[in-house]
């Protein structure tokens, strides 16, 4: 049974305010139609906001994180003609179009009296020679990096017309020493591998950490005391419970999309199955009951319907069945084994991890099992993890000879494949919902 390991933290941050400053007519000409298969990066320029070092530094990110999803090529600042000297202006259109940017942003970082940052921002449509949108934020300093996200999603909804992903954060299992005694934390990090913190600092094995829909807590599972138990964390106070005492192994806990259940697989005799954890009333409910090893589950957004993975069949397969355990049913039957199955944000596909022929795949199909897509395979992928707009997977690897996993990214047309960075080796990442 391939087993998954994942990890969290929360970094905080205060917006203290958000005001639309345009919109263009929800009808520009630039859109980007993201559901047609391998798409073409969009050209767009991105000018360093003003004022100083920190507009710069805030557009750079921007740049980068519409790079990273492999929908937007931003142009060499070198080959601008016009430098943006008031942002508040209409562009040179001409100048933009000259280049073949399809889209210009432009901005400016100033500091308030109190001390907040205001960080604004202007898309332009240049070929329509019109404002497609504006913003501005307020926050303090520290938070310039987050300010810097949360543009990104607002361009990337604007042109896409779907939510972006980049206001996130990652949990992960940070690895580190020699493989015979590989010391493993909890660490979270910004999606794109910015401000990696730890969140346990113990010599104890943790594995599978996942968010809570709420974004207030994790649950993950931990050898403390070489007792295998599920924990909940709650971010913000750092403060932890055990979930509960279950005799043997527990494996995989993840939360219903009200947050307000457990879902996990107990392991007792040599088998396991799947139960479900009341977090008011702590009482427990058993969904399967079989002479098996039933275990990874995860709930469809609606929370009506449970995919897991089962070697009922003498090898490991993927089952759907009602969220009561009713209605267990088959879905995969393909070459080789699964596991490892998150259902997506949007509800319309399932990733999973396929064994097949010596290597492992990161693949996705329908809930019903139809339309499987292989979108990467290696020597060991393992443990996908949805964005919270469904459009993008993360996962770790091993190569072959290699010290140790590394994160990586891939999008659902599986051409858009990047190494995540990370401080050290990591494995198991848990992608949070955007924040708020």
């Amino acid at each position: 049974m391939i087993m998954l390991r994942r990890n969290f933290f929360r970094f905080l941050v205060a917006l203290t305010g958000m005001v639309a400053l345009m919109s263009a007519p929800a009808h520009a000409l630039v859109e980007l139609n993201i559901n047609k298969g391998n798409v073409e990066p969009m050209p767009i320029a991105i000018s360093d906001f003003l004022q100083g070092d920190l507009g710069k530094k805030i557009s750079d990110v921007v740049a980068a994180d519409l790079k990273r999803s492999g929908l937007f090529a931003p142009i060499d600042r070198n080959a601008f003609i016009e430098k943006i000297s008031n942002p508040d202006a209409a562009p040179r259109f001409e100048d933009w179009k000259i280049i073949n940017a399809q889209a210009l942003v432009t901005g400016r970082v100033t500091q308030e009296g109190d001390g907040r940052l205001k960080a604004e921002f202007r898309l332009w449509d240049t070929f329509a020679g019109q404002q497609m949108t504006g913003q501005q934020f307020f926050t303090q300093p520290e938070n310039w990096r987050r300010v810097a996200h949360i543009i990104a999603d607002a361009i990337y909804e604007q042109i896409t017309g779907e939510k972006g992903y980049f206001d996130t954060r990652i949990v992960y299992v940070a690895e580190s020493g020699p493989k015979t005694a590989r010391k493993r934390q909890l660490a979270i990090m910004d999606q794109d591998g910015a401000n990696a913190r730890a969140v346990t600092n113990s010599n104890d094995i943790v594995l599978t950490p996942r968010f809570s829909p709420n974004k207030q807590e994790i649950t993950y599972m931990s050898f403390e005391g070489n007792e295998p138990r599920v924990y909940l964390l709650q971010l913000e106070t750092g403060q932890r419970e055990v979930v509960g005492n279950f005799p043997g192994m527990t494996f995989s806990p993840r939360f219903s999309p009200d947050g307000q259940r457990v879902i996990m697989s107990l392991q007792q005799d040599g088998n396991a199955n799947i139960y479900t954890m009341d977090l008011r009333s702590r009482t427990t409910t058993r969904l399967t009951n079989t002479a098996a090893i039933d275990t990874s589950p995860s709930y469809a957004p609606d929370g009506s319907r449970i995919v897991f993975e089962s070697d009922r069949g003498g090898r490991q397969q993927l089952y759907v069945m009602g969220a009561d355990g009713s209605g267990q049913t088959r879905i995969s039957f393909g070459d080789g084994s699964y596991s490892t199955p998150v259902w997506s944000p949007r509800g319309d596909l399932i990733a999973f991890t396929k064994q097949s022929g010596g290597k492992f795949s990161i693949g996705v199909m329908k809930t019903d099992g139809s339309g499987e897509r292989i979108l990467t395979t290696g020597f060991h992928n393992e443990g996908p993890t949805w964005a919270p707009n469904g459009r993008v997977l993360m996962f770790f690897r091993q190569n072959a000879g290699a010290g140790g996993p590394q994160l990586y990214s891939i999008d659902l047309t599986g051409y858009n494949e990047q190494q995540v960075p990370t401080q050290g080796f990591a494995s198991d990442p848990a992608w949070s919902p955007l924040l708020e």
